[in-house]
């Protein structure tokens, strides 16, 4: 796990720094789902550190204990259920595309839960890139202009078991009209609701700069701010968390850049 990624700082209570066509299939049992992805070419753990990705090995014990802290605190908020998260940056750069991924490796460490991470940064999408995926047949975008492609073909093996995921695809500039469109609210709707354990975490823009982020938490049970130690100030930090629902505000993660 390289430094200049690594976590400092752990998940505080919300309010500390102020502040188509989609197949709709009947709820399917944990056990079937998790045998439809199991994953054949598993990534070793050495490939997992390339890729600045958490894992079970003592070489990143650390931050693999981070994130399951904050695992830990959303599915205490969360109760009993399966839920939504999307994970944002206060500012550019820092890490919340990091943050969003390995979060969604600690929720796959359970071998009783699956996640699908969900590339929302249309201007600066680095998911498929961060993880090697080859999104040969598009991504989010692609299937929301045009639905009959279906979904399925746009959800992508990670090399990390139980753990998927949808990049962006062909992305555009109109970025709030896709999100804020019925066929996103169906396609999550769809996604969250089929499989009982599956966890969905949407990785979305910095607050600072777009109306995306707040248009993606309408979409979201959480939300988790992640703020850059030393490049956010407390001010910018209030600021950023005011734009979200109290209620949904999970916390802020401190996320150690250079």
């Amino acid at each position: 796990m390289k430094p200049d990624e690594s976590m400092s700082g752990t998940v505080l209570q919300a309010g500390e720094n102020g502040a188509g066509e989609i197949d709709h299939l009947p709820q399917q049992v944990s056990a079937h789902t998790i045998a439809l992805m199991a994953e054949p070419r598993a990534l070793a753990p050495r490939q997992l550190e390339e890729r600045r990705l958490v894992h079970r090995e003592a070489s990143s014990r650390k931050e693999s204990d981070t994130f399951r802290e904050i695992r830990t605190r959303l599915l205490t908020m969360a109760g009993p259920g399966n839920f939504v998260t999307l994970v944002v940056a206060v500012s550019p750069r820092s890490g919340a595309s990091f943050v969003a991924r390995n979060l969604a490796a600690a929720f796959a460490f359970d071998e009783a839960r699956t996640s699908l991470l969900i590339d929302c940064n249309l201007r600066y999408p680095e998911q498929h890139h961060a993880l090697g995926v080859d999104a040969a047949n598009g991504g989010l975008i692609d299937f929301l202009e045009h639905p009959a492609q279906g979904i399925a073909s746009k959800i992508y093996a990670t090399g990390v078991p139980r753990l998927r995921l949808i990049p962006v695809g062909d992305a555009r500039e109109a970025s709030g009209e896709y999100f804020s469109s019925f066929r996103m609210h169906a396609l999550l709707d769809s996604m969250r609701h089929r499989y009982a354990d599956r966890y969905l975490f949407l990785d979305g823009p910095p607050v600072k700069g777009s109306p995306d982020a707040r248009i993606l938490s309408e979409l979201a049970d959480f939300v988790v701010l992640v703020a850059g130690y030393g490049r956010d100030t407390p001010a910018a930090i209030s600021q950023a968390a005011a734009q979200f629902e109290p209620e949904k505000l999970a916390g802020v993660v401190f996320n150690q850049v250079p």
